[in-house]
């Protein structure tokens, strides 16, 4: 073997197609490919939103449109592998537990629904209920959250910054500061104000569930939020929300016994049921997934999320037909909840 046949025999191909949130090929797309220590090399996808890389056999990390995954490539031979990014999911408010109505018990982490979240955050504020302990207190939190809710975040940091230093012992005014730094972006500093909440009292539930509503990844993957999490379920073991939150925040097979028992607690709790169906999509179990994709649109059939995946599902499954149809509906309440907002 001379030197050209000996370097061509540990060359690979790395190819596969990008779709956009829609599931629709991403043509001129740009695809990235790095290796550890290795310079970033990209191409454009064609026109059916194929791409394709010659390379080395090694460990790669490939990247498009948002999305990135791992993938190990061989000597010799090809590997294939797609990347889409997956839609930033949002509902409208429609569950209750100790006391907090959540508008946001759904997944994602798209700076859509980072945004939308700190607007859930705000209108969860407001709506507290009126207290009459101190008159004072009473009045600068309804002026900050009137603020927060006219997205006036600086404002209302510096009213509940002066309600923090007044009466810091005010769950809600930890809260309301906590909520306007996550609403202005500052999310380290939001999620200091949100465990300074849920440690001021902590046998109270309550700002677990707020903490519970953030969707920015530098909150949820922070040190302590887990853990606040875990904390959630021993005050409420039997509450269907605080055993989601927490295997929302746990590994595949770690999370699959507090998902199963948030929907036997709650038999319509639909996004426990697709993150069980998440899991076993992951572990390659389509037929699985898809039953609780059905099992998540049965209790909620205007779930977006739900048909999305089920529609990833069939399309790996080969089944192009029912893929095609799912994701119809998929793009028909994509519509449908955009219009609404």
């Amino acid at each position: 073997m001379n030197g050209w046949q000996a370097v061509a025999a540990t060359l690979c191909v790395i190819t596969g197609t990008v779709y956009d949130a829609q599931h629709h090929p991403a043509a001129a797309a740009k695809v990235y490919l790095q290796a550890a220590d290795q310079k970033e090399v990209m191409v454009l996808t064609d026109a059916h939103g194929m791409y394709r890389f010659s390379t080395a056999a090694g460990t790669y990390t490939l990247r498009a449109l948002g999305t990135s995954l791992k993938i190990t490539a061989k000597p010799d031979k090809t590997t294939t592998a797609d990347l889409s990014p997956e839609p930033a999911f949002f509902d409208e408010p429609s569950y209750t537990a100790a006391g907090v109505t959540d508008y946001t018990y759904r997944g994602g982490h798209g700076s859509d629904t980072v945004f939308r979240s700190s607007t859930t955050l705000a209108k969860a504020l407001q709506d507290e209920p009126a207290r009459a302990d101190d008159p004072k207190e009473a009045v600068l939190y309804r002026e900050g959250t009137d603020l927060l809710n006219n997205r006036k975040a600086q404002a209302a940091a510096e009213t509940f910054i002066r309600g923090v230093r007044l009466f810091p012992k005010s769950v809600r005014m930890l809260l309301g500061m906590a909520s306007a730094c996550y609403m202005e972006g500052s999310y380290d500093e939001a999620a200091q104000w949100f465990y300074k909440a849920t440690d001021l009292v902590a046998t109270d539930p309550k700002p677990y569930f707020f903490l519970a509503k953030v969707r920015a990844k530098q909150i949820t993957e922070s040190s302590g939020y887990k853990e606040r999490m875990a904390q959630l379920v021993k005050l409420q073991p039997d509450s269907a929300l605080a055993n989601y939150y927490y295997g929302a925040t746990l590994a595949d097979e770690q999370a699959r016994d507090s998902l199963q028992k948030a929907v036997r607690l709650d038999d319509h709790l639909a996004p426990a049921y697709v993150r069980l169906g998440v899991i076993a999509a992951h572990e390659g179990n389509y037929r699985e997934a898809i039953r609780e994709y059905q099992s998540a649109i049965a209790a909620e059939p205007a779930l977006e999320e739900a048909h999305y995946r089920m529609s990833e599902a069939y399309r790996l499954m080969g089944d192009s037909a029912k893929a095609k149809e799912e994701l119809v509906i998929f793009e028909r309440l994509s519509k449908e909840s955009a219009a609404r907002q």
